[in-house]
């Protein structure tokens, strides 16, 4: 289950060293048009779930698994021979939309199998070792880079996600019996979409989450922009990148022990408030738009991800709690809502990062200002309630 999930993090962040030289070959106008090779997967992952997460229910798991593969690789195909930037951003679109069918649906697979303190047990696990792919990748992208050319980091990544289909094959039993299967129907959608738009609570968090998701992917799509070209980092950028990865793993894993404790909410308000504070605080002392000193910029950035490691998992089963019952539909709409929101957001906020972070830091504080408004907003209406 790890390694499904883990094929999304390897298409995203072992292409980051690459990002400059894939803009040259397929002619982008502006540096920043090369953030779009890193945005736009993840559209594809906020749509996919859509189609793959009702499909799961009515054909099973395995063979929706399959078709995801199926569509990720011939994505890449098209990366590969792509020669300019639309045709880039469509097979990266399309490579988010296959990949959405194994990283939606190995979680399904875990609840098919357990539940409550082991199914917790089994996740924590997961995630553990998918977190070690956001460290490595970059690392193995640059290395590709070096050896090879950028068409290879593409190859790479279908050999792997062949292996590992094949793996999936041989070793994962089908977990949904044919008789708990469900007819797919577009209604199923529509009625679930009402129902969501019904509760405020899974409504405000999922605005939140569209935020900080937004906010969170301006850095991952420009941080080799800064880090090699504003810095000029292009050797310790695999190295600088694993290091905050491990900021963000380090916050999830404490959040595992932490959450029992203080609860969801409490972690979430804090942590909210904390990113907004550390945005501010760089926004005060560095306005002109000068780069500080690397190890500053770093620990600013260390800082934020330790705060946002808290908000990833936490707003999701906070938007997730109220519509349990319909618990597949509801990941997959909020999902898209939260991406459709997150997109725009971290296109728009990236258009400035030509010479400076500062842009980043503002829309840090934007996203996670307006995010703390919706957050006392719901709790108004849940005291008042």
């Amino acid at each position: 289950m790890a390694s499904l999930m883990s094929v999304v993090a390897l298409a995203v962040d072992a292409l980051l060293p690459a990002l400059d030289v894939i803009g040259i070959a397929i002619g982008t106008q502006q540096t920043v048009d090369n953030q779009l090779l890193i945005i736009m997967i993840f559209l594809g992952l906020g749509i996919g779930p859509l189609l793959f997460g009702p499909m799961s229910d009515s054909v099973g798991r395995k063979p929706s698994v399959y078709l995801g593969f199926v569509v990720f690789l011939i994505a890449s195909a098209v990366c590969v021979y792509a020669e300019s930037l639309e045709v880039m951003v469509a097979g990266r679109i399309l490579q988010g939309i296959g990949l959405s069918a194994p990283r939606t649906i190995c979680i399904a697979i875990i609840r098919d199998l357990y539940s409550g303190d082991y199914m917790a047990r089994i996740m924590s696990f997961v995630t553990v070792v998918f977190l070690l792919v956001p460290i490595i990748a970059p690392a193995l992208g640059k290395w590709i880079l070096d050896h090879y050319n950028w068409e290879t980091i593409f190859y790479v990544q279908a050999v792997i996600s062949i292996v590992i289909a094949i793996w999936f094959w041989l070793r994962q039993r089908e977990t949904l019996a044919v008789e708990k299967r469900i007819p797919f129907t577009f209604s199923r959608l529509s009625l679930g979409l009402k129902e969501i738009i019904q509760h405020r609570q899974t409504m405000g968090y999922t605005i939140i989450s569209g935020f900080v998701v937004g906010s969170f992917m301006v850095y991952l799509s420009a941080s080799q922009q800064i880090f090699d070209l504003q810095y000029g980092l292009k050797e310790e950028f695999p190295y600088i990148f694993a290091g905050l990865a491990i900021a963000i793993g380090a916050a999830i894993s404490l959040n595992g022990i932490l959450v029992v404790k203080l609860g969801m909410e409490k972690l979430v308000t804090t942590s909210l408030l904390a990113f907004f504070a550390i945005s501010l605080a760089y926004i005060a002392l560095f306005y002109t738009g000068n780069n500080p000193n690397i190890i500053v910029l770093l620990i600013f950035f260390g800082l934020q991800f330790f705060a946002i490691g808290f908000l990833f998992g936490n707003l999701r089963a906070l938007a997730m709690e109220p519509v349990g019952h319909i618990a597949g539909i509801a990941a997959a709409i909020t999902g898209l809502i939260s991406t459709l929101m997150a997109v725009p957001i971290s296109t728009y906020i990236g258009r400035f990062l030509e010479s400076s972070t500062l842009p980043v830091f503002i829309g840090f504080a934007a996203c996670s200002g307006i995010s703390t408004v919706v957050l006392f907003a719901i709790k108004r209406k849940k005291a008042a309630v």
